[in-house]
């Protein structure tokens, strides 16, 4: 059997990395297991697997929320947090730390496998979009696709790989508003058609980047009920 990428759980409940072993090694997954957050992040830097699977309630001195953000000090390996804890609150705190995707317990198999392959697409292959300019410009926002570097007014904003798509496929459609389920689609594929919330919140920690006010928006704006426009002009709106 091919093996389609080396998944790290993390997760100190052994009957619940039992389950995952029993749900990745058949579809093709190479698995190890920690049980805590100073041995994830020292295998990640020793071994660099391709995927952790992150649970946030972990023992000793750092949970999961403190183990995704010592990873992205060193590391752009996607990881999707999976967790009990169900509330937007706590979904947009992964994200911010920077979170791929969270998942809730009791998971179900099939979606598990579903974003797990979506993730590593995303993020082991970049943005799908074709553009013939080298860079896009946005008032000070610049977006340097060939070495996907992103600065606002000078200074460079470091954004996960997810992100970075959510970013650039709102840019590359920059003045047009996009439906919800267009940006789902696109960034994270058809299976997140429609989960609005979850784009929310990513538009959330997005804003909290490269907006001057991400509470008063200029550059991502929201269109009610519809979608999101980014603004690369002052005639640009949602109408």
């Amino acid at each position: 059997m091919t093996i389609k990428g080396r998944i790290l759980i993390v997760e100190d409940e052994p009957k619940v990395i039992q389950l995952l072993r029993e749900v990745l090694i058949p579809a093709g997954y190479e698995v190890s297991a920690v049980l805590n957050g100073e041995h994830a992040i020292e295998r990640v830097a020793l071994e660099k697997p391709d995927l952790v699977l992150l649970d946030i309630r972990l023992p000793g001195s750092i949970d999961g929320y403190g183990v995704s953000r010592r990873l992205r000090e060193f590391s752009e390996i996607p990881i999707i947090m999976l967790t009990g804890k169900a509330k937007e609150g706590d979904m947009l705190q992964g994200f911010e730390v920077g979170a791929d995707d969270y998942i809730t317990k009791p998971f179900n198999s099939r979606e598990l496998l579903m974003r797990i392959g979506a993730v590593l697409r995303r993020t082991q292959h970049g943005s799908l979009i074709a553009v013939n300019e080298s860079e896009i410009v946005c008032d000070a926002l610049v977006i340097d696709l060939a070495r996907r570097r992103v600065t606002v007014h000078g200074r460079e904003v470091h954004l996960t790989p997810t992100e970075y798509n959510l970013l650039h496929e709102l840019a590359v459609h920059n003045n047009q508003v996009l439906l919800h389920e267009q940006l789902l689609t696109a960034v994270w594929g058809a299976e997140y058609q429609n989960d609005v919330d979850y784009l929310r919140a990513y538009i959330h920690t997005l804003r909290q980047k490269i907006e001057v006010d991400p509470n008063n928006p200029k550059i991502i704006q929201r269109c009610p009920g519809v979608g999101y426009i980014l603004v690369c002009n002052e005639e640009a709106s949602c109408e």
